[in-house]
């Protein structure tokens, strides 16, 4: 009994010393503007910058990327973002909330609302009119269910009881016998980008209200991006945008390590896409209103327009990353609970003069450049001291 209370007053001691460390206060806004283009913007095009946006990063659908390049964007133009209290997402998996925003207050205007939560339209529509541009990601559903399987797998309790040395094959064998619709985030199991757009993840896929759903979302996003044809995408969002190919720089940002994944057989990808039948309806309706935009674009231009953007990213890369060895702290992205499974980069000792800030800037995983933006990410951080502590 008494060891049972020095470790509750342990942990709550723990609670309240990294409450008081890391509850710091959002940044009070930077610009907040409709009208008048982003300081400093002269496109090279006869269209005028856009920077009222909100994007749906989709989980496990390879977008850290995206997130990079809006936090430069926005604060190269002072934009300002919505950002969550305590936490990198907007209380997820609830669906999405006003009052999620830290420091919200009724009449408050945001530039630029971008991280993971549920999509909700009506409340997002009070922050952002619908006319301003939204976006998205998808990935193919059955290498997204594998990375989701095993990225999240510590912390869904109906992983735990599937026996054998490959947990992912013995569920996919019989998904009913592990699965239950409302066990805590189960979510994550079935259907996940179906349920991020704010939809039932268990919803029949012979429905006949899904392509009515499907022609909804095309509705209300501009562009559905590809994470297999990630390059093209960005293509896609720079023309949407009236952004300049500089903005689209990159390089993958939370990335699982190479040894980490595990690739999925023709028999497992077949009974994932089963399992998984309407993310796999989903993918294919934007896989086709995507390579129409493509087509729109013209083929020729994206491939020259692509070359240039990978060319672009080849001498980033020359010029900030090192090669092999230990990730320091700064580059090293967020490792869910039990998992040490995300690879980052280590900077050159000696950058250049001119590329040192953009270096410092494409290799900051969101995580941190969130934090050097002024987020307080208490929670998270109380949440892995807790788990590392218990798990010691």
């Amino acid at each position: 009994m008494q060891h049972t209370l020095l470790i509750a007053m342990f942990l709550v001691s723990a609670y309240l010393l990294f409450y008081n460390i890391f509850t710091a206060r959002s940044p009070l806004p930077k610009t907040c503007s409709r009208q008048a283009r982003p300081s400093g913007q002269e496109s090279t095009r006869h269209c005028s910058p856009q920077w009222d946006l909100m994007f749906l990063k989709v989980h496990q659908a390879g977008s850290s990327p995206v997130l990079n390049i809006l936090f430069r964007y926005g604060e190269k133009h002072r934009l300002k973002f919505a950002f969550p209290s305590g936490r990198s997402d907007f209380n997820y998996p609830a669906p999405f909330e006003r009052r999620s925003i830290a420091d919200y207050a009724p009449g408050a205007c945001y530039n630029v609302i971008a991280t993971h939560m549920r999509f909700n339209r009506a409340e997002l529509g009070q922050l952002l009119p619908p006319d301003r541009h939204y976006f998205t990601i998808l990935r193919l559903p059955a290498p997204l269910f594998e990375s989701s399987f095993h990225y999240y797998s510590p912390t869904i309790p109906l992983t735990w009881r599937i026996p054998g040395p490959n947990r992912l094959a013995t569920f996919l064998g019989d998904p009913w016998a592990y699965y239950s619709p409302g066990a805590f985030n189960s979510h994550y199991l079935r259907n996940l980008q179906f349920f991020d757009l704010g939809y039932n993840k268990d919803m029949d896929p012979h429905d006949l209200a899904l392509p009515g759903i499907f022609k909804e979302l095309e509705a209300h996003f501009a562009l559905v991006m590809l994470a297999e044809h990630f390059d093209e995408s960005l293509i896609l969002l720079k023309d949407l945008l009236c952004w300049e190919m500089e903005d689209m720089m990159y390089f993958r940002l939370n990335a699982r390590a190479t040894g980490d994944v595990e690739p999925l057989d023709l028999e497992l990808q077949w009974k994932a896409l089963e399992w998984n039948q309407v993310d796999a309806l989903l993918y294919a309706h934007f896989n086709r209103t995507f390579w129409r935009k493509v087509e729109t674009f013209g083929r020729t231009r994206m491939a020259w327009e692509v070359a240039e953007l990978r060319w672009l990213n080849a001498r980033m890369a020359e010029a900030c990353i090192e090669g092999d060895g230990p990730v320091g702290a700064a580059f090293q992205p967020w490792q869910p609970a039990g998992r040490r499974n995300s690879a980052g980069y280590n900077r050159k000792q000696q950058v250049e003069a001119p590329y040192e800030e953009l270096c410092n800037a494409m290799l900051t995983p969101e995580m941190q450049y969130m934090g050097n933006m002024g987020v307080s990410l208490w929670k998270m951080r109380l949440w892995a001291f807790l788990h590392n502590l218990v798990n010691w």
